[in-house]
């Protein structure tokens, strides 16, 4: 078994086996168009490679060979790893909660922390976190504390520098489209 094997039967990091994968719609058609292109445009170009260069004779010398096979066994341990993660997903939709008065997946907090600064972060799946546009995955120890609570809840997050209090000021969710 190899270690993508483990990781995707061992759920999100930090929970139970078995625990969904959520993501936002946005989220997961990143992962089906790179599983397209990996599997349609980039394999098929290496495949036309790997098979000229055999066609070359001598392969253990043969550089366009070696690197092809190898990149080949990258191109299919990822597209394995994004089918499996593509049939256990759980997509959810932040446009469509109705529950705006409460953080949930996919919503933008913004919170006061205790230096007086603010501080927003929308909350996605674990594929989707990206820490220079403030994406935060949802089993990260700030967004479990955030979940659930309202505007003017105080709650202890734990931040790198150690537990914090921060006070909720604000909770968006994008508009439904339609």
């Amino acid at each position: 078994m190899s270690d993508d094997d483990e990781d995707d039967e061992a759920g999100p990091p930090g929970l139970p086996p078995g625990t969904p994968f959520y993501m936002t719609p946005a989220g997961q058609a990143a992962l089906a168009e790179e599983l397209r292109a990996l599997w349609y445009d980039e394999r098929t170009k290496v495949v036309a490679i790997v098979s000229w260069a055999a066609a070359q004779g001598d392969r253990s010398e043969n550089a366009d060979y070696q690197y092809g096979k190898r990149r080949l066994r990258e191109i299919d341990r990822r597209v394995r790893f994004l089918r499996k993660r593509l049939e256990k997903v759980q997509v959810v939709d932040p446009a469509a909660q109705t529950r705006r008065d409460q953080v949930f997946f996919g919503a933008t907090v913004t919170y006061a922390r205790e230096d007086d600064s603010e501080q927003s972060v929308t909350i996605v799946g674990v594929d989707e976190t990206d820490g220079a546009r403030r994406r935060i995955s949802w089993v990260s120890p700030v967004a479990r504390a955030l979940l659930g609570k309202r505007v003017g809840d105080v709650v202890k997050v734990r931040m790198p520098q150690g537990v914090e209090e921060v006070e909720l000021l604000a909770i968006e969710y994008p508009q439904a489209s339609g």
